[in-house]
Order: C-alpha cells, then sequence, then structure tokens
C-alpha cells in the first residue's frame, strides 16, 4: 500500500461555474420555501408536543380539554382503583368517632366549618364511582370519623377517642394484615392525627389525608409523612366555590383600598402580632382587624370576604400550625396570597407549580420591606397572578371525582400512587402456597377479631 495520504473529494469532475441565471433560480427558491412554510404554520395547529413544551412554562399541565394531567410515571395512564368505604354499623365503635358517644351529633353539624373536609370526602367516597362493597377486591381501605367535630362539640374527650380508635382498629383483619397500609384516615385540622394520641403507635403506616404538614411547633414529631400522606386542601366556603353566583364578587383592582390584609385571630402568635403592630404604622397600606367570634363587631361570611377581597394580597401567617384557611380562600376573592409560614405543605405539587400562582415570604421579615416589596409589584404582573390561580382553584373545591377538576379527583390520582400489589406486616406470614396466616397459622379468612394489636 502507499504511503501516501489519500485525498477525497465530495466530486471527481469539475463543477460548472455558477451563471447569473442560476443565482437568480436560487433565490426564488429560497423565497418560495420561506412562503410555503410560513402558510402551513399557519393552515395547522401546533403539535403536541409542542403544545407540552410550552404548558410546562404555567402553573399546570393540562391536556386539548383544558383538564389537569397527572405525570404516567408512578400514577399510571389512567384511573384505575378500587375503595372500600367502612360502614358505620359493620365496627364498634365507629359510630362513635362518627356521631359522638350519645350519637346526638349530626354528620350536617360537622360540614361548616374549615374542619368540614372530613365529612365531604367521606360522603363523596360513597357515591364514588371507585367505591367497591368487597373487602377482597379492595385497593385502599377508608375509615370514616369525625373525631375533630366530635372533639369540638363535646360528643368525645380525648380519652374516649384514643380509646375508641383502638377498639375500631382491633376489629379490622384487612388492617390487620397490611399493618394498616392500605387504610386511609383523615385528620382536617392543624392538630393533624395527634387527635389520637396514639396515632404514632397504631397508624404510622397508614395514609393520611390533612391539611397539615407540620406541628413539630407542640410535638416532639410531625405526623405527617411526605411519603405516605397526602395533604388536602382546607374547607373553603361552599358560597365561594359553587358554580355561577358566589357570596362575593371580585373587585377589579383599581376599587380595592388596600395593598394587603390580615383577617384572623393574633393568638399570641409572633408573626401575627407583627402583622397586628405593621398595620398600626401603615393603616393606608395594611388592614388588620381583630376578627371577633362574637358580639355586635362580629364579622359575617359576607362582610369577611368583602374586607379579604378589598385588597391586592392576601396575607397567610402561621397561627396554631402551619396551615391557615385564608391561603385557599384567598384564590376564590381573586386576592395574591403570601405565605408568611415557613413550613407549611401544599396540596399537589406534582402537578402545580406554586411559584407561578402565590408568593412565600420569610416569616422572619415581616416589616415595612414586606409591604415595599408587594407594593414594588405592576398591577398587570398581579392580574396575571390571579389568572393563572383561577386556572387551578378548582382543585380547593369538594366535588365529586366525575369533575374532571376537583379536590376529589386529584385525591383519586394521588391515591392510585399509594396502591400495592402485596400485603405485609409484623403481623402477616404467607406459606408455600400462598395463603396468608398469623403467627398462629391461622389463615387470614379465619381471622376473628378482636384481634391484638402491635
Amino acid at each position: 500500500m502507499s504511503s501516501k495520504p489519500r485525498i477525497f473529494s465530495a466530486h471527481s469532475h469539475t463543477a460548472p461555474l455558477c451563471t447569473r441565471t442560476h443565482q437568480i433560480a436560487a433565490l426564488i427558491l429560497v423565497t418560495a420555501t420561506f412562503f410555503f412554510t410560513r402558510l402551513f404554520d399557519q393552515s395547522f395547529p401546533p403539535s403536541p408536543c409542542y403544545l407540552d413544551r410550552h404548558l410546562n412554562l404555567h402553573v399546570a399541565k393540562t391536556n386539548d380539554a383544558g383538564h389537569l394531567l397527572w405525570p404516567d410515571r408512578g400514577y399510571g395512564s389512567h384511573l384505575s382503583l378500587k375503595i372500600y368505604v367502612y360502614d358505620d354499623n359493620e365496627i364498634d365503635g365507629l359510630k362513635d368517632l362518627l356521631y359522638g358517644r350519645d350519637g346526638s351529633i349530626s354528620s350536617n353539624a360537622c360540614l361548616k366549618g374549615q374542619w368540614g373536609s372530613q365529612v365531604k370526602i367521606h360522603r363523596l367516597l360513597l357515591e364514588s364511582r371507585f367505591r367497591t362493597r368487597k373487602k377482597e377486591e379492595a385497593d385502599l381501605f377508608f375509615v370514616p370519623a369525625y373525631v375533630k367535630c366530635v372533639r369540638m362539640l363535646g360528643g368525645l374527650n380525648d380519652k374516649e377517642i384514643n380509646q375508641t380508635y383502638v377498639k375500631v382498629l382491633s376489629q379490622m383483619p384487612y388492617f390487620r394484615r397490611s399493618g394498616g397500609r392500605d387504610h386511609i384516615f383523615v385528620f382536617p385540622s392543624g392538630a393533624g392525627a395527634h387527635l389520637f394520641r396514639s396515632w404514632s403507635t397504631y397508624i404510622n403506616r397508614s395514609i393520611i389525608l390533612t391539611p397539615e404538614g407540620d406541628r413539630t411547633d407542640k410535638k416532639d414529631t410531625s405526623a405527617f409523612n411526605t411519603w405516605k400522606d397526602i395533604i388536602v386542601p382546607g374547607n373553603v366556603d361552599d358560597g365561594m366555590t359553587k358554580t355561577g353566583a358566589t357570596v362575593f364578587q371580585p373587585l377589579p383592582l383599581s376599587k380595592r383600598k388596600y395593598l394587603a390584609n390580615y383577617l384572623g385571630r393574633a393568638q399570641k402568635k409572633v408573626g401575627r402580632l407583627k402583622l397586628i403592630e405593621l398595620a398600626k404604622q401603615y393603616p393606608d397600606k395594611l388592614e388588620c382587624p381583630e376578627l371577633q367570634f362574637s358580639g355586635p363587631n362580629k364579622l359575617g361570611r359576607v362582610e369577611y370576604f368583602q374586607h379579604l377581597g378589598n385588597s391586592k394580597f392576601c396575607l397567610a401567617p402561621r397561627g396554631e400550625s402551619s396551615w391557615t384557611l385564608r391561603f385557599y380562600e384567598s384564590f376564590f376573592v381573586e386576592c395574591v396570597p403570601v405565605i408568611l409560614s415557613d413550613q407549611v405543605e401544599l396540596p399537589f405539587q406534582n402537578v402545580i407549580d406554586y411559584t407561578e400562582i402565590s408568593i412565600k415570604w420569610p416569616s422572619t421579615s415581616v416589616g415595612p420591606e414586606l409591604l415595599d416589596y408587594l407594593a414594588s409589584i405592576p398591577d398587570e404582573v398581579i392580574e396575571q397572578i390571579i389568572g393563572r390561580g383561577r386556572q387551578v382553584r378548582c382543585l380547593w373545591v369538594y366535588a365529586p371525582d366525575s369533575e374532571p377538576c376537583s379536590t376529589m379527583r386529584a385525591l383519586m390520582w394521588e391515591l392510585q400512587r399509594k396502591v400495592r400489589q402485596f400485603h405485609q406486616s409484623a403481623e402477616t406470614f404467607w406459606l408455600h402456597n400462598g395463603s396468608v396466616v398469623n403467627r398462629n397459622l391461622v389463615e387470614f379468612a379465619k381471622w376473628k377479631p378482636p384481634m391484638p394489636l402491635p
């Protein structure tokens, strides 16, 4: 072989000279290509890939029908789960957790207020297309209880709540089989699962639905676990979430009297007390009245929302716990929520970008600098934030899971991610033939309550 380097060329023949005719033809070709490309771009809609790429820039991903999309990874391509709802007559003690020791507390009484989600979730699951009446085919089990309401209305005290929960759980073979991993409990207040004092012993592996993600200010440990539990929205007044005319219609920004407001009690909380003092210094910018729950100065339902909607920004500081109902209410009066609660956990973070619909400000920096910052935001930007919030506030509405956008629809997606094919616990064993047995080698079908709990 020759040691000389080989020279490669695209063509072995001599290329013809480029004449003026060639140049004119090339120019015509380029012009025609540009014209037809623009024509086709305007004639056909963008491809789904183009749409998805740009929807990622918005508050949440949606499909062509405008329905929110849950990511396929970990959720599945469609909803397919079965939930068994325990009946209050099938387990001794369950009625006490629902209606009190003497049965005098009605579910309608518990439906009102920010803890009404405990009743709404129960009722909506009873009507859900994902409900099954066969325990053997259920993916998950829902344990209904209105203990926050029952406790507030004197139906049970803390000791009775604890004893009754233990009694109820000891009668559930399926709870025993999985160690509670496939059982769902609702604790709709700031106390979270701590309403059941022995929660860490008995339901520490169960799925807890709660608006509260942090309770470490009063307890050594938080009952919320980011991997197994689900944050749900607070219960906003039905008069604001219903379809059609609501009890309050949002005002144009130009007609709002205040820059910001905080409507709530001080409760001797540092953050709230700072806001009250700040309002005294800047009364024309910040409205911060002390809410009265009785007497002549009590704010009525409509008046409350009128005050809340008379500002561009609604401040949501930490109170007894990290979550606050004002955060959710602000979306319906259409003011921008400003979170002043560092440990807050927010619902459905897998589909919502909260930086697009709210502001989170350090609770340690509540002062004139906060008002200066809020005043620097142009009205057109505020309108954009409010508009994006308008797109997703349907997720704060406790409507049937048949609705394309509702709390229950979102909850079904989140629960589907919790479904397990296999169930085990420290007290569950299995044999070569696939039969599940207890520590005494008794088959699961023959387990009789009451059963010992760990």
